[in-house]
């Protein structure tokens, strides 16, 4: 990642721990290219092998202290500044460091609800234990998940600007797909073109290639997280998939979804096109709903409520998470109350989040509909990323 977005979350963060009123964030780690916390590519912005521990400061002067084989790299990432080197033990330096701080209040990433805010490994709070246990600091731990959450959720122009150029990649190779999508084909071999087309511009897909795309082929294909199956696609099947790119280290997804034309049919039949009304009327709705200030659930409530009013079954996820540096990213989700989901769909929507808006529905002996969406919160709205599908994808 580049020294100017580094400094970017950097400087974000400093904003967001003085509204918090926490004085300090203190992001710690080991072996970071085995066990690395979510934090540490957004505001270190390179890997650490002893342990290393990055004071990050509300009064915007940081300091990273970390083994004398890491220093240089450290300062190689044109972020950090102040980079003190250790050579028996991180104890003594970071003891004095944050004497030095003096903070009233410690952030460390533990977070119950977030794995993205729970970076901090317990062998490592257990060694942060010992080493402030017997000063007045470690009474002032607090949790780091606000600090983690906000840093990574609201992206920075830079990182918008990532975002928005993978979407746009995504778009182009589902254009490929659709010209050569036809009759017959396995889901194996359309995963592998998509593949195919990824590798072609030097890029990975946006999650785990077994499964990226998701490749679901008329009505006996299995739904879910599953690798793609040798089902064929045939005349009067639905074709969905989900799918998206990682490109300068951050991530699209979106889902699209085809009907292959029987002989004689010039469009969609009528149970397909009332799947499609509902799930792409659901998400508009949900995406005028979705605005700062409001919290996650209730964006995903008004879509479950046109699907209540339908007499349709409710989806079984969440309508839409956060994407970025991962393809679940930050903290609010827009999500149902549900015990699985902890306290993120209650966090509040905020400008600058990037959100996917997502729903499915099947449609007996067709297969599924799935729509995706990414999106941008504005100011007093959303931004769509890409115009949304509104109808089906019409194969001949």
């Amino acid at each position: 990642m580049g020294a100017n977005l580094v400094r970017e979350k950097l400087a974000q963060a400093t904003e967001i721990l003085d509204e918090l009123d926490i004085d300090l964030w203190l992001v710690v780690a080991r072996e970071s290219d085995t066990l690395g916390d979510p934090s540490l590519p957004l505001v270190v912005g390179t890997s650490v092998t002893w342990e290393s521990a990055f004071l990050i400061s509300r009064t915007g002067r940081h300091r990273a202290i970390v083994g004398t084989g890491d220093v240089e790299n450290i300062k190689q990432t044109g972020a950090w500044d102040d980079v003190v080197g250790y050579v028996e033990g991180i104890s003594d330096p970071l003891r004095q460091a944050i004497a030095e701080y003096d903070p009233n209040r410690i952030a460390l990433n533990f977070s119950k609800d977030n794995n993205i805010a729970d970076g901090l490994t317990y062998g490592m709070y257990l060694v942060l234990q010992d080493i402030l246990g017997d000063t007045p600091y470690w009474s002032r731990v607090v949790s780091g998940e606000p600090v983690a959450s906000r840093v990574r959720s609201r992206k920075s122009p830079e990182e918008q600007r990532r975002i928005r150029a993978a979407v746009a990649t995504t778009v182009e190779i589902w254009e490929e797909l659709r010209q050569w999508l036809r009759p017959g084909l396995s889901e194996r071999e359309i995963a592998a073109f998509m593949h195919e087309r990824v590798a072609a511009r030097g890029l990975t897909t946006a999650w785990d290639p077994r499964y990226c795309p998701t490749v679901t082929a008329g009505p006996d294909s299995p739904v879910g997280h599953v690798g793609p199956t040798d089902i064929a696609v045939e005349p009067g099947h639905l074709l969905s998939l989900d799918f998206g790119v990682r490109q300068e280290e951050y991530t699209s997804d979106l889902q699209r979804t085809f009907y292959f034309l029987r002989p004689g049919e010039t469009s969609a039949p009528p149970e397909v096109e009332r799947a499609f009304g509902i799930i792409s009327g659901a998400i508009q709705a949900a995406a005028e709903a979705l605005k700062p200030g409001v919290q996650g659930w209730e964006v995903d409530q008004v879509a479950r409520d046109i699907f209540a009013r339908e007499g349709v079954p409710p989806w079984e996820f969440g309508l839409g998470h956060q994407v970025g540096r991962a393809v679940h990213d930050g903290g609010c989700l827009l999500g149902p109350r549900w015990e699985r989901y902890g306290q993120r769909p209650y966090d509040r929507v905020e400008k600058d989040q990037v959100y996917t808006l997502e729903i499915g529905m099947t449609v007996p002996g067709y297969g599924r509909v799935n729509l995706e969406e990414d999106v941008v919160v504005t100011a007093d709205g959303c931004e769509f990323l890409t115009p949304p599908q509104r109808e089906p994808i019409l194969i001949g």
